[in-house]
């Protein structure tokens, strides 16, 4: 089985929206996590989803996992303290349906631009290699510094964005997250950093260059660009 763990667990504080959270603003008549979902439910190797969600909107994503008819979620889940326990009580809840060679692919519910080349290369990969992580190749000069003065400058050509999905079996992922809160580590920054810490092997699939994360005022306006580039490339064919 493949399963999406789509994460929705954000309060927006960047987005600056008045209250509601980020994944749930309005981009051309759909919330933006209808706009991640489709992409999942639409994939004919996803046999299921399960949403991490703020607990006082779990009611109002079920009524609009009804509308849109994204009968592929098995369990809405409310979040964490952290995104790493987040992550969590998704993964407890796939595995109340789901076996542990499953393939669970982690996701970000703000992140609406991935699709299904990018969905398909990930299963594959963990099917080859046990991990998928998205990447895409740094464009700038990467630097490390203290107190204001450059320390060291990275060869850009070793240097990757880790985005989403990033997808692992499901034993693997119930594995370290239980090692971690045994441990006491309860805030790795996402599932990359969490498994390489517990000596998991990651590997790569190139990601596409408008699989973005909508987390700032400015990135609506890249998000209208995008959405209107695919709009315009289904009727016209550019």
């Amino acid at each position: 089985m493949n399963v999406a763990l789509i994460f929705a667990g954000g309060s927006g504080t960047r987005m600056n929206s008045r209250g509601r959270p980020k994944q749930f603003l309005q981009f051309y008549g759909k919330e933006l996590i209808i706009h991640t979902l489709e992409n999942f439910q639409e994939h004919k190797d996803i046999d299921a989803i399960t949403v991490v969600c703020i607990e006082d909107w779990i009611p109002y994503l079920k009524k609009l996992l009804q509308k849109y008819q994204i009968d592929k979620v098995r369990t809405v889940v409310s979040g964490g303290k952290t995104g790493q326990n987040s992550i969590y009580n998704g993964i407890c809840s796939i595995k109340t349906y789901a076996s542990d060679d499953s393939i669970v692919l982690v996701h970000d519910g703000v992140r609406p631009f991935v699709n299904e080349e990018l969905i398909s290369a990930c299963i594959a990969s963990v099917k080859t290699h046990g991990s998928a992580i998205t990447a895409t190749p740094a464009i700038e000069t990467i630097v490390t510094q203290e107190n204001g003065k450059i320390t060291s400058i990275t060869d850009r050509s070793k240097c990757f964005h880790a985005k989403a999905p990033q997808c692992f079996y499901l034993r693997d992922l119930y594995c370290a997250h239980e090692k971690a809160r045994r441990e006491g580590n309860t805030n790795m920054i996402d599932s990359a950093s969490l498994m390489k810490f517990y000596g998991y092997d990651l590997y790569t699939v190139p990601g596409n260059a408008d699989n973005i994360k909508i987390t700032t005022p400015a990135d609506f306006y890249t998000f209208k660009a995008l959405y209107e580039a695919r709009e315009q490339q289904q009727i016209f064919g550019l």
